[in-house]
């Protein structure tokens, strides 16, 4: 009686180191996994902020090419030439390239805006840079000339001229909406008068 109770212990014992073998392999195991998951998620997390410096670095880089090409005196002439030429419908527009000078700043600010609208509606510019830097000049230029591109673009079919240049002044606008502080329309009156007179900027 005696050894079969000492058996029947002995049973019970192996199966209780079993079952303990079995947890603490399966706790092992799931500890395991637990840290490889941790271990993946710091290298996916760090993955990640590196690429947003990466491309916070970019932008910088590609702000500080806009902000040298807007303070160029090349530039500011193009700039300068091209709104100072009047032209109130398509064929007066396309009459003015016969003036070698309009031609030349024709090219130097419409492919300016046109690679800025570009990167910003491929995210690799925010448009709150484009607000803080170039708002008015932005939103001139293609206030300017919208009217004439739109009857050029029924004139000759071509649908997409110009898009980057539209793209840009309407994320423009519609960022000013959000953010009023940075609207750049002039006041008809000075806010020292407006607060006497009660008037209304325009």
């Amino acid at each position: 009686m005696s050894e079969l109770a000492t058996l029947q212990s002995a049973a019970y014992v192996a199966q209780i180191v079993g079952v303990v073998g079995t947890l603490t392999a399966a706790f092992i195991a799931v500890r395991s996994y637990i840290n490889a998951n941790k271990r993946a998620e710091e290298a996916r997390k760090k993955e990640q902020e590196t690429r947003e410096r990466e491309l916070e670095t970019r932008q910088a880089q590609m702000f500080m090419n806009i902000y040298d090409k807007t303070v160029s005196k090349e530039y500011g002439r193009s700039y300068d030439k091209f709104m100072a030429t009047p032209f109130r419908n398509w064929p007066e527009f396309n009459k003015s390239f016969e003036d070698t000078e309009f031609n030349d700043a024709y090219w130097n600010t419409t492919m300016f805006y046109e690679g800025v609208g570009v990167l910003v509606r491929e995210g690799l510019l925010p448009i709150r840079m484009v607000a803080l830097l170039m708002c008015g000049a932005t939103r001139s230029y293609w206030e300017k000339v919208q009217p004439v591109i739109e009857e050029a673009r029924r004139a000759t079919g071509f649908r997409r001229w110009y898009d980057g240049c539209e793209y840009l002044y309407d994320e423009l606008m519609k960022y000013i909406m959000e953010h009023p502080e940075l609207d750049t329309k002039i006041e008809t009156q000075p806010r020292e008068l407006r607060q006497v007179t009660g008037g209304t900027p325009q």
